[in-house]
């Protein structure tokens, strides 16, 4: 009997949700407070995670769990590459490094893809849904805050590929309840999409320091500022 794994994702996930939204990088990034080199890190880390997904899932097509959720037009791979491309140049394979946290990710992911490849679907299903369903919202954030172009390092953010977001998310529900599982397995794989949950609050956590020391240079410059200012009036007085 097909259990409700949609719904049960849904809610086993909300916490973790909302303990990543509270993280620093991620709260500040919502209001608007985006550091470029803060940003151009996490691209680079989720190009790593990114890429080791992918190849699981791809090489995991004919599995009876893994390939229905197997979804070329969610790739962000290609995407990020052209962000990696606006943001470091044409030699951004040589410039980037993972960070700790994207490093344990990635290794996360290719353990989970040997040992228990159906886990994977709750790493499928954190990103990827994630990155649909609030990908517009954060492309106008992320542009407005680095004044940016429209497409200029936010390809990250753009599906081309899916013509109706809301059709295709229905339609993913669907794929999830249907799949070949007992509830065993749903209950395991809501508990590793919790974990995913947790390998990006470690990267956004990691970021904190450089997006910190960023708005501290702000401020200094601000204070600077203020202060020369004050000296001149001081004397024009």
């Amino acid at each position: 009997m097909p259990v409700a794994l949609a719904s049960q994702l849904r809610e086993g996930t909300k916490k973790a949700h909302t303990m990543a939204e509270n993280t620093g990088f991620v709260s500040c990034f919502l209001k608007g407070v985006v550091d470029k080199v803060s940003y151009r890190t996490l691209v680079a880390d989720l190009w790593f995670v990114y890429s080791a997904m992918e190849d699981e899932i791809g090489r995991l097509a004919d599995h009876p769990v893994v390939g229905p959720i197997h979804a070329p037009a969610l790739n962000r791979r290609e995407s990020l590459e052209q962000d990696l491309a606006f943001y470091f140049g044409g030699d951004w394979r040589n410039l980037i490094r993972a960070t700790p946290g994207a490093q344990a990710y990635v290794a996360r992911l290719h353990r989970v893809a040997k040992e228990s490849p159906e886990l994977l679907v709750g790493h499928h299903y954190t990103r990827y849904i994630g990155d649909l369903s609030g990908g517009q919202i954060l492309k106008n954030i992320a542009q407005k805050a680095m004044n940016l172009g429209e497409h200029d390092g936010l390809r990250f953010y753009e599906f081309d590929a899916i013509a109706d977001e809301k059709a295709f998310k229905a339609n993913y529900r669907l794929t999830l309840d249907s799949l070949p599982i007992d509830q065993a397995m749903a209950d395991r794989i809501v508990e590793e999409a919790n974990q995913a949950f947790h390998c990006n609050m470690v990267m956004f956590q990691e970021l904190e320091g450089n997006l910190i020391a960023a708005i501290g240079k702000v401020l200094f410059g601000f204070l600077t500022r203020r202060q020369r200012s004050g000296s001149t009036e001081a004397v024009a007085a």
